[in-house]
């Protein structure tokens, strides 16, 4: 199978949180085997679901200190399949237009992997290595990173350096924002509950429903989305407090700005502290939030300061979830993270609501006076490419590998701004060649 064939089975097989990310693993795996690499895995489960790691080595041992390779294998669900117009409604249908693949996971970021394995595949035979390259593709980026945090409780790697599969248009990522994700769980009152029951057994209904649309867009950069859930709890603000809330539905995950959302409510006298009162006030305590950001700023990213995102809302039995995220730029100290994170569980407590932290990653930056700064600078300008370093808005595995000590870059093929986490998802086949050419320079620098 050529290297557009394996590009357009990676983005076919589903690698969604909610399936896993098994399937594109074991076939990752396959293509190591075939090309000669010797390949473990690491399998865990989340919830009942199974997902992989795949570690590929020229060499059958494990090296006292290696090159670390790394790309996610996991992406984002996909949202409404009809917005994936690129390839007639099938994220998983990876399609080619103009020199570009469309599909999910084009960009964000799974064919980096086949990027880095065309690379370290195309040095074969025995070698004499200096520092052994370790290609690793890693599961639930998008869960938190918990394949590459189980990678490091095991000591699967010991990595002195690494590249770390981000798009980033070929241009390298030298810092980004930490970033901590929420949950707020708000309850509704006994009296609410009863009325809801009742309201689903009645042949006829008095409710009303209002369907938002917004755009799009990686939680990271709100300013290039649309907020879908953030004009629906504005409109709930204008409404009066005899509303009874009958379903609030928005959003596929924290970490994305949502493209829809829909609200359906009854206008009947309700109880003294109706769920929207308590909806609304958790919603501009948000907003107050947010204003604060804007007196923090790092001229070293863009946005400059720390950026909120309410990314999901999910109506239940006996409850409402809100689910978002706030990104960290890393001039922000650990008190003043805290002390909006209890700002805001102090708001949620008032109003008899849940507010838990369910993740927390910092920041990393990389000097730029490194030797794999300085060595990747050279192989770029050599190409002819970019040698700036950038930051990125977003968080991802270099702020769990930069914690133990090994230097991290980000790269990869593919635009990140208004591309990934939408329906338009793409990279463009001449930028994957690049990578892969850029890979083979890294390799033969640093390991060689």
């Amino acid at each position: 199978m050529d290297f557009i064939e394996a590009c357009r089975k990676f983005i076919s097989i589903d690698s969604t949180p909610t399936h896993g990310n098994k399937e594109v693993a074991e076939y990752a795996a396959k293509l190591c085997q075939e090309r000669g690499l010797h390949v473990e895995v690491q399998k865990d489960f989340i919830g009942d679901i199974e997902h992989v790691n795949v570690i590929a080595r020229p060499q059958a041992e494990r090296p006292s200190i290696e090159f670390l390779m790394q790309t996610h294998l996991d992406t984002v669900e996909p949202g409404p399949f009809p917005l994936w117009t690129f390839t007639e409604c099938n994220p998983f249908d990876a399609t080619i237009i103009d020199g570009k693949i469309y599909g999910l996971g084009a960009a964000d970021v799974k064919l980096d992997f086949l990027c880095k394995l065309e690379a370290l595949a195309s040095f074969e035979g025995p070698r004499n290595w200096k520092l052994p390259p370790v290609l690793v593709g890693t599961y639930g980026e998008e869960l938190g990173m918990q394949g590459a945090l189980r990678l490091i409780r095991k000591n699967k790697i010991a990595a002195k350096m690494a590249l770390i599969g981000e798009p980033s248009d070929l241009k390298m990522i030298s810092a980004a924002k930490g970033y901590a994700s929420v949950e707020v769980r708000i309850p509704f009152s006994p009296e609410e509950i009863a009325y809801r029951q009742e309201h689903n057994l009645k042949e006829s209904t008095s409710t009303q429903s209002k369907l938002f649309i917004g755009k799009a867009a990686h939680s990271s950069t709100p300013h290039l989305g649309e907020s879908a859930i953030a004009k629906m709890l504005e409109y709930l603000q204008q409404l009066p407090d005899s509303v009874a809330l009958m379903e609030i539905d928005g959003g596929v995950n924290h970490n994305s700005v949502p493209s829809h959302a829909l609200l359906e409510i009854d206008i009947v006298p309700n109880s003294s502290r109706p769920i929207v009162s308590k909806v609304v006030k958790v919603y501009e305590a948000a907003k107050s939030l947010e204003k604060e950001f804007a007196k923090f700023v790092d001229k070293d990213f863009f946005p400059s300061e720390p950026t909120l995102n309410i990314g999901l809302i999910r109506t239940y039995e006996d409850h409402v979830l809100i689910a978002g995220s706030c990104r960290i730029p890393p001039i922000i100290s650990n008190e003043t993270y805290e002390s909006w994170m209890e700002y805001l569980r102090k708001v949620c407590e008032e109003n008899g609501s849940q507010f838990r932290v369910t993740d927390y990653k910092k920041p990393f930056r990389t000097n730029e006076t490194s030797i794999l700064v300085k060595g990747c600078r050279d192989e770029l300008r050599a190409m002819g490419l970019s040698e700036e370093l950038t930051t990125q808005p977003s968080t991802n595995e270099a702020s769990i590998f930069s914690r133990t000590g090994i230097d991290c870059l980000c790269f990869g093929p593919g635009k990140r701004e208004g591309n990934v986490h939408t329906p338009s998802e793409h990279v463009a086949v001449e930028d994957l060649h690049k990578a892969v050419e850029f890979y083979k320079r890294v390799i033969e620098r640093f390991c060689l």
